[in-house]
């Protein structure tokens, strides 16, 4: 019953009853009794309109037309939720360069790892961390305002993916498209993995004004002036390029390497029989502009695969001092990483976690 009909019914007045001393009729208390039902209901209503309005900021109404429950955003949140990428680049970028790194909240340790690394060699202030959850957004940009980015869609990435399995092939499939993004703002750009460490300033490295740069993959040594050319293709028809190490310049060349990544990955998309990840589109990628881009292999005395520089002590002794950037690979699971980095002293974040812009994470 609506409130108008309510306000519209007819109320029994003792002034005009015959005989206001006479019990009342049967008639009169059903009319006193449908008026305190009519009563109740207005009051269950009045409650509910009450309890709607304290509740519905927290309603979404999604395209689907059903309803959805989320907490409400802070002010802090609702600000790093529409900081966009153009923004986030603008604010950190020097020199019209920018780091970045597409991190996860269970990779957080090894972010800060990384980061500590890249502070020693004081090129931290042009960091950008693409995280792919609201809590590494949140986390990063607390400790370290503005550092932190998400680009839509936000990918449910709670726990760390296994190596192979279709949760890591949805992670690093959004790579090409963040570096794409970045190079059609007009930005340099270099990407790690944060399972890497700096052990010098790998810049001076880049050398010359080529469209991409990039190290190999392979353990198989090399000499030391070896070529700074896409290595030919191996047993599979493509070269064996890390995907965890690039550095690009805002070229048509390296703009058309990342298009030609994104389509190779939509060729060659994830299934059950064939665990595949980002990194063999990019080497077909590579591959097949080799005519059109100027690409250069960085010295693998420098640059290393996990492979070589943690498995050939020889190698090691014989390049001391020629290190730049090593990368903890040819290794599978979290705490792996981590024991290996340890063993090796280079799990930072023990005891020099006070040197990164994030402090400690514990």
């Amino acid at each position: 019953m609506s409130s108008a009909s309510l306000h519209q019914r007819p109320l029994h007045n003792p002034l005009n009853d015959p005989n206001p001393l006479s019990p009342p009729s049967s008639q009169t208390s059903q009319k006193s009794t449908s008026f305190l039902q009519s009563r109740t209901t207005l009051l269950l209503l009045l409650s509910l309109l009450v309890i709607l309005g304290v509740f519905y900021p927290y309603i979404q109404f999604p395209q689907n037309g059903f309803l959805s429950y989320t907490s409400k955003s802070s002010p802090f949140e609702s600000k790093w939720r529409d900081y966009s990428l153009s923004k986030a680049a603008a604010f950190v970028a020097k020199n019209n360069t920018l780091i970045v790194c597409i991190v996860s909240e269970a990779y957080l340790p090894f972010l800060n790892n990384w980061l500590i690394s890249i502070v020693r060699q004081k090129h931290h202030d042009k960091v950008l961390v693409i995280a792919e959850d609201y809590a590494t957004l949140f986390k990063v940009n607390e400790r370290w305002p503005g550092h932190g980015v998400i680009i839509p869609p936000v990918l449910e990435s709670q726990a760390a993916h296994k190596f192979g399995s279709q949760g890591f092939f949805n992670f690093t499939s959004r790579r090409p498209r963040h570096l794409l993004q970045i190079l059609e703002l007009g930005y340099n750009v270099m990407y790690n993995d944060v399972d890497m460490v700096w052990l010098a300033d790998p810049f001076p490295y880049l050398e010359g004004k080529h469209d991409i740069y990039f190290m190999d993959d392979m353990a198989a040594v090399k000499p030391l002036n070896h070529s700074h050319g896409l290595p030919p293709p191996g047993k599979k028809g493509r070269p064996y390029i890390c995907s965890c190490m690039i550095y690009a310049r805002p070229t048509n060349g390296a703009k058309l390497i990342m298009k030609k990544w994104i389509e190779e990955m939509q060729i060659q998309p994830w299934s059950r029989a064939k665990k595949s990840n980002d990194q063999p589109a990019f080497n077909w990628a590579l591959n097949k502009t080799v005519e059109q881009v100027d690409m250069y292999l960085l010295p693998q005395s420098g640059f290393p695969t996990g492979g070589l520089y943690f498995r050939n002590k020889t190698w090691v002794k014989e390049t001391k001092g020629m290190h730049v950037i090593i990368h903890n690979n040819y290794i599978v699971g979290f705490e792996k990483k981590t024991k290996r980095f340890r063993d090796y002293g280079l799990w930072l974040v023990d005891d020099f976690s006070s040197e990164s812009p994030l402090g400690r994470l514990d």
